[in-house]
């Protein structure tokens, strides 16, 4: 289910990002951005549409994930009325 990043406070968004961007502790870029910096790029990539915030109602939890990997589940759902 994709959350609508706008409608969280700045506090709960910038949480949010920090986790997301310091899950796996390491960063193997060539050069090495501040934790600021990092959470810029990952809010202007969140305002350009090229993530999305999803929520997992089974796992209670919230991640950033690529546009692409959105799944349009009423296309699904479409699709499977269609075919029946």
């Amino acid at each position: 289910m994709e959350i609508p990043y706008a409608q969280l406070s700045e506090k709960v968004l910038e949480a949010v990002i920090e986790e997301f961007i310091t899950r796996e502790g390491t960063d193997y870029g060539e050069v090495e951005l501040s934790l600021a910096d990092k959470v810029d790029q990952v809010r202007e990539q969140l305002r350009r549409g090229e993530v999305f915030l999803s929520f997992d109602p089974l796992t209670e939890s919230c991640q950033l994930q690529p546009r692409e990997q959105r799944i349009d589940f009423d296309a699904l759902v479409d699709e499977r009325v269609e075919s029946a």
